[in-house]
């Protein structure tokens, strides 16, 4: 079995969460083979160095979620070091605390580019590969906010709506393909 988490949630200070490690630890746990990815280096490194530490196997691989580039070289590497991929976590994602009418269109792209963007790219990226394995999962992490609206997070609640609805789009798609499409929705 093949794991890929990518990326690791970050709260609006920019520490990491530990969503990405906990799921990369447990993929581990259950006898995937985990590529840890991050923007972030070290903390990426310190993931995977871990996971190996604890008996599992997992390596890292540096990685922009919003880059079609970074996905294309991340799908590479996979194929070369496992030859297939079961499991793809799209777990990258940003929030900002503004009310919508007062969030930037940077700021609202930026969250879209991470959030919904980089879901897509993964999608894309990972099918071709994962159409090989016969049976395959992918799991989009959504947020409670992807079902329900709260106050100063207008583009996170955005993004989120947008990955639930892009995960139920692509069951459907993917459903005579033996790859099962799913969302996780935390809160």
């Amino acid at each position: 079995m093949c794991g890929t988490c990518i990326g690791k949630s970050r709260p609006r200070d920019g520490r990491c969460d530990g969503d990405g490690k906990s799921h990369s630890e447990l993929l581990a746990r259950e006898g995937a083979h985990v590529f840890v990815t991050d923007r972030e280096a070290a903390a990426g490194e310190a993931v995977a160095k871990g996971i190996v530490a604890a008996g599992g196997k997992a390596d890292f691989i540096k990685h922009d979620v919003t880059s079609e580039d970074d996905w294309s070289k991340l799908i590479d590497a996979v194929r070369a070091k496992a030859g297939r991929l079961d499991i793809l976590v799209n777990n990258a994602g940003i929030l900002i605390l503004k009310a919508l009418h007062e969030t930037s269109p940077e700021e609202f792209d930026r969250v879209m580019n991470v959030n919904v963007k980089g879901v897509y790219l993964g999608i894309r990226a990972a099918v071709p590969l994962m159409k090989e394995s016969g049976k395959a999962s992918i799991i989009n992490i959504s947020s409670i906010y992807g079902i329900a609206g709260a106050a100063m997070a207008g583009a996170y609640i955005s993004s989120k709506g947008a990955v639930r609805l892009m995960t139920k789009s692509c069951a459907v798609d993917l459903a005579d393909t033996g790859i099962r499409v799913n969302s996780i929705h935390p809160g």
